[in-house]
Parts: structure tokens; C-alpha cells; sequence
């Protein structure tokens, strides 16, 4: 089985997004705003893409 999207929210997306970034994180999608807030879509180590989501 595999998991195609997951969603993590959190309170501060940019901070959020730094911490992962430098502890390598691999993004797929640059951080962008939505209606519904700001997103980013990264991968976990089994490869599966994950949306890391925060207000706008």
C-alpha cells in the first residue's frame, strides 16, 4: 500500500518550512499561497509526498 498525500498543519508555515528545509527535507513544490492558506508539498524518506499546510 501507498500513501499519496498526507497533510501536516501547523500555526507558523514559514518557520516551519525553514527548520525543515535545513534538516533536508526534500520540498517538490515551492511554498505558495491558496485560498485555504499556504502550502508546500514535501516527501518522506519511504517517498511519499506529504502537504505541509499554514494559515495565510
Amino acid at each position: 500500500m501507498r500513501i499519496d498525500l498526507v497533510t501536516i498543519v501547523v500555526d507558523d508555515f514559514d518557520a516551519a518550512h525553514r527548520r525543515m528545509t535545513a534538516a533536508g527535507v526534500e520540498f517538490v513544490t515551492a511554498p505558495r499561497t491558496e485560498p485555504y492558506g499556504r502550502i508546500a508539498v514535501f516527501l518522506d524518506i519511504a517517498g511519499n509526498r506529504w502537504d505541509l499546510l499554514g494559515p495565510a
